[in-house]
């Protein structure tokens, strides 16, 4: 449940979890050709929700660094610079930087993984191109060789 009454599934009538409506906007907002007011991102969002909701959300989006604004008269016009997954790595990320011990959360993380999650993280990990510093050995990379 969230604490608006509906859950995070939106399968309550006019109520969405605010990620998934995120996710919506940024959607919409990926396939226009070009910076778009609020209005054609409401539009297309299928009308039911209001104005200042879909301002709300964009807002929100772009302290997020997943939507870019500029001026367009008195108001903005809005261009996605993140997608989907992107969001969710935002969201990610927000979380690893909010605790004190990355290691440890990372560590969490990685054991949680299911065996095809892990396997693709490797590959993910292994097709990064090497950064001009070497890693800091730790007693788990010793392990693993």
């Amino acid at each position: 449940m969230n604490d608006r009454g509906g859950n995070e599934t939106g399968s309550s009538p006019g109520r969405r979890g605010q990620g998934k409506l995120e996710a919506h906007v940024l959607s919409v907002l990926k396939g226009a050709a070009e910076p778009v007011p609020v209005a054609w991102v409401q539009e297309r969002l299928g009308g039911d929700l209001a104005y200042t909701t879909v301002i709300t959300i964009l807002t929100r989006l772009h302290g997020k660094g997943a939507v870019e604004r500029e001026r367009a008269g008195r108001s903005f016009v809005w261009t996605a610079v993140s997608d989907e997954a992107g969001l969710a790595a935002l969201r990610m990320r927000k979380v690893l930087d909010a605790e004190a011990d990355r290691q440890a959360v990372l560590a969490s993380f990685v054991t949680a993984l299911s065996k095809n999650d892990e396997l693709l993280l490797r590959e993910l990990l292994a097709a990064e191109p090497e950064s001009d510093e070497p890693p800091e050995p730790t007693a788990s990379s010793e392990e693993d060789r």
